[in-house]
């Protein structure tokens, strides 16, 4: 099969796609064949080496955690699926952006068929992480919440899932994305210099949670307007979030095949958009990565191997 391999820490040119042995289901695990799988940008940081510290690498290494595809073939002691069967879900060993890969049974729920391919292989680390970030701030109806990075492929989950829980939501977000923002019922306030007074204005004056999936002073910001610490979360400032003890929950935090399904679900039934912000082949991931890192993308960047 062809699958993305890299053999040291770097930037954008040391990804492959080569040529690598067939993976086999081992007892328990399911083989897919891969039709979709985002990319993600923790994964560029495991591949420059900056999270060394937190997550190992071995090499040479593949990449990847979301996936859609069809089953292939089930290992002993596997029921509940069949072969050919659409499913979506994830893997722990950062392989599936590849043709195949063996998962975790416990790893996999079905497709719906209203959901695309694309959008299937998108469900869980971006989406999960806005649904742990809803968790994690008790996002309430009346509340109104912020929401920074409002426009990416976490923050326009976060937004649509606060407007579901009835919140009203300001997110910040650059301004060709204020009228797209404003039709999942959000109000656009625009970010950088003076969005302080931008979001009290916007809020009314009062703030009840923040929801940060951009980093970079976000998280300081919550607290500089008045936001308990219990009522904030980051998915990308550690440091901000250890000095002010907010929380730091993502899709690792809620990985589990009921809390999916419960998303999957929400998806399927039209009650929240993932947005597709462009798909890639396989032998084009280092294009696929160089959107993804001008950070100005509307939604998910999805691989098709």
């Amino acid at each position: 099969m062809r699958a993305v391999r890299f053999d040291r820490y770097g930037d954008l040119d040391v990804l492959e796609v080569r040529e690598v042995d067939d993976p086999v289901a081992a007892p328990g695990q399911v083989l897919v064949r891969v039709r979709a799988a985002a990319i993600n940008p923790a994964e560029n940081f495991i591949r420059s080496g900056a999270a060394a510290a937190m997550w190992s690498t071995a090499f040479p290494s593949g990449q990847g955690t979301d996936l859609a595809g069809e089953v292939v073939a089930l290992g002993a002691g596997v029921t509940g699926f069949e072969s050919g069967a659409p499913v979506l879900g994830w893997t722990d060993e950062r392989v599936s952006h590849a043709e195949l890969v063996a998962v975790p049974a416990d790893h996999l729920v079905a497709k719906p068929e209203s959901l695309s391919w694309e959008v299937a292989g998108s469900m869980f680390t971006a989406p999960m992480a806005a649904f742990a970030s809803v968790q994690t701030v008790k996002a309430e109806s009346g509340d109104v919440v912020a929401v920074s990075g409002a426009a990416g492929g976490v923050g326009s989950v976060a937004v649509q899932l606060l407007r579901h829980a009835g919140a009203t939501v300001i997110a910040l977000a650059g301004p060709r994305n204020h009228d797209w923002l404003a039709s999942l019922g959000a109000i656009p306030v625009q970010y950088g210099e003076g969005q302080a007074d931008r979001v009290r204005k916007a809020a009314g004056g009062r703030l009840d949670a923040f929801v940060d999936t951009f980093g970079g002073g976000y998280v300081d910001l919550a607290i500089e307007l008045g936001v308990q610490p219990r009522r904030v979360n980051t998915l990308a400032d550690l440091g901000a979030a250890r000095k002010h003890g907010v929380g730091f929950n993502g899709s690792a935090e809620i990985a589990d095949t009921a809390q999916l399904s419960a998303l999957v679900r929400l998806v399927a039934d039209g009650a929240v958009t993932i947005p597709i912000a462009g798909s890639y082949p396989l032998d084009e991931v280092r294009d696929a990565y160089a959107e993804l890192n001008a950070r100005h993308t509307r939604g998910k960047i999805v691989l098709l191997p």
